[in-house]
């Protein structure tokens, strides 16, 4: 059975940094990108940033470009989002996932506030 479980989301004030991880498990994981998502209060899903399954090429949206780094640990099935100089516009449910299979965890809260 396939697991994304994500973890490290929270309260940050702005300009803070903050570190989600998400653990896999039920699937090999090393063979598989991975990606973040998420979803602000009243918008659609957003396309945060994917790593391959080396780790070795990474990709960003505009808005997350210099502010976040995706990373991955194979030996650990974990992958990573490193989110610093955090804007309150980030507040959003952050999801992990595994897209070629259409995987999605349960997601974990972020909220950027003074």
């Amino acid at each position: 059975q396939v697991q994304l479980v994500e973890s490290g989301g929270g309260l940050v004030q702005p300009g803070g940094s903050l570190r989600l991880s998400c653990a896999a498990s039920g699937f090999t994981f090393g063979n598989f990108f991975m990606s973040w998502f998420r979803r602000a209060p009243g918008k659609g899903r957003e396309f945060v940033a994917q790593i391959t399954g080396s780790g070795l090429q990474t990709k960003y949206a505009d808005s997350s470009k210099g502010r976040f780094t995706i990373s991955r640990d194979n030996t650990k099935n974990t992958v990573y989002l490193q989110m610093n100089s955090r804007k309150p516009e980030d507040t959003a449910v952050y999801y992990c996932s595994q897209p070629s299979a259409n995987y999605w965890g349960q997601g974990t809260q972020v909220t950027v506030s003074s």
